[in-house]
């Protein structure tokens, strides 16, 4: 087995073990729910108290620049998004072709299912990528994007950004689930 290829399967390990079954499931109203007042997400254009909205699309993410310390709740969309376009999004368009992504520009999804799809598109584009890089490629830091550390450190920078995130979407599943004492539902 190459290095990308035990970089790209520490990463696939976690998402078909832990994060992607996780998300099997997932209804609209649990990716739009807000645990508590004043949550970044997904919204519709128009709609957003956030300082800043990002989107091209009719649904825009909840932003600010700087972001505000201490910085605001997410729901589990806005959480989605953030993987889809800044962790994924962005290092796909850079290092592996194909469309670029951007924030100011991405069509956010407004459904649940919609934004799975995204997910899982843009995973399999990052995934497959990782898997072509030769170890020069990962010694050396990429030709593109503002990154300028060896791509081996992007590479478990991403990883890292999907596990951390993950547990957190799977951390307001569990909150959804069990909310008010309720008896959770299976997801």
């Amino acid at each position: 087995m190459t290095r990308s290829e035990r970089l790209a399967e520490q990463l696939d390990w976690y998402w078909h073990k832990n994060l992607r079954p996780r998300l099997d499931g997932l209804t609209d109203e649990e990716y739009f729910w807000e645990p508590v007042r004043g949550c970044w997400s997904i919204r519709p254009r128009g709609t957003s108290a956030a300082p800043m909205s990002e989107g091209s699309g009719e649904w825009t993410m909840d932003s600010a620049s700087p972001g505000p310390v201490p910085a605001p709740v997410t729901t589990i969309a806005w959480r989605l998004a953030h993987i889809i376009v800044d962790c994924l999004g962005y290092r796909v368009g850079w290092h592996f072709g194909g469309q670029d992504v951007d924030s100011a520009t991405f069509a956010y999804a407004g459904t649940a299912d919609e934004a799975l799809k995204q997910l899982d598109e843009m995973y399999g584009r990052w995934n497959a990528g990782v898997r072509e890089l030769s170890d020069a490629d990962l010694e050396n830091p990429p030709t593109v994007g503002p990154e300028r550390f060896p791509m081996e450190n992007r590479v478990l920078h991403v990883n890292r950004e999907l596990i951390h995130h993950g547990a957190e979407i799977s951390l307001l599943r569990d909150l959804y689930r069990w909310q008010d004492g309720a008896v959770p539902r299976r997801i």
